[in-house]
């Protein structure tokens, strides 16, 4: 009898471990970083295969890019059983750099999505405050999980490398959008902001969503810092890169990914990845 028992109590725990495992979602934030020939010897014709194969390798679900044009999303698209949404920053069609969201179709419908610029004309492509250069675009969509049928929005986006008061004023309108789009559903928030987390910017975000580096139950794995410049070496200190959510998720694990190849980088950026499920 007691060994019956305990067998049956082993058979639950495992029950338990598994449906856990299967309601986790593994979000990423990943700067894929622009193709130009600018960057010889990692230009994207030479280390496409290498992103396409982190990503599969790490069986991600879910994944805010930035940077990337239409050409290296469709050759995103080569990996099976993934799709994504978002347009590009210059004409809100396929022009420009993305902030593309690419999510597996077997395990995720898209229910609704949509685009806005980090501007003070956000309906329209446009440059925002103080930034010179670029145009910054944030995309997102509503998401059901065809396993959990639950429903959660996730956000992306690139803050501008340049100008200061462009991040912080992206910063607030990235808020104002999640309330005015969300309303109260869950909520998963990734991207490349360009700002350490003593910024008004990350402070701001950090309040009104969770910060997984902070939150996650399992200590942060990797390094603190998420951008390497292509530099095997360098020390990557400062972090830029982010996975926030709501309350309606917990996190149990996050990492800053360091796989490379014959000492060279995927990417400029390193993939953050946060392992989430719902909270109830």
């Amino acid at each position: 009898m007691k060994n019956y028992l305990v067998l049956i109590f082993a058979l639950l725990v495992s029950l338990s471990a598994f449906s856990q495992q299967e309601g986790e979602i593994k979000v990423a934030s990943y700067n894929i970083r622009m193709d130009t020939p600018r960057d010889s010897m990692n230009a994207w014709p030479l280390r496409k295969e290498n992103v396409k194969a982190l990503i599969q390798y790490h069986d991600l679900d879910i994944i805010g890019t930035q940077e990337g044009f239409v050409h290296q999303l469709n050759n995103l698209l080569e990996m099976p059983g993934f799709a994504f949404v978002g347009a590009g920053r210059d004409d809100g069609k396929t022009a420009g750099e993305h902030s593309a969201i690419f999510y597996k179709t077997d395990r995720f419908e898209v229910m609704d999505s949509g685009d806005f610029w980090l501007s003070e004309t956000p309906d329209k492509p446009g440059l925002g405050w103080d930034a010179t250069c670029c145009n910054r675009i944030a995309s997102w969509a509503l998401f059901k999980d065809k396993n959990s049928k639950k429903e959660f929005y996730m956000f992306n986006a690139h803050f501008d490398h340049q100008g200061v008061v462009a991040r912080r004023e992206s910063g607030k309108l990235m808020i104002e959008k999640m309330k005015e789009i969300a309303q109260n559903k869950p909520v998963i928030c990734t991207g490349d902001f360009n700002s350490t987390p003593d910024t008004e910017q990350i402070i701001g975000l950090s309040t009104f969503l969770k910060d997984s580096y902070t939150v996650t139950k399992m200590p942060p794995y990797g390094p603190v810092g998420t951008s390497n410049g292509f530099r095997f070496t360098a020390p990557m200190k400062n972090r830029i890169d982010y996975v926030f959510v709501s309350e309606d998720f917990l996190v149990s694990k996050y990492a800053v990914l360091t796989d490379a190849r014959d000492q060279r980088y995927p990417s400029d950026h390193l993939p953050v990845v946060a392992t989430v499920h719902f909270a109830n």
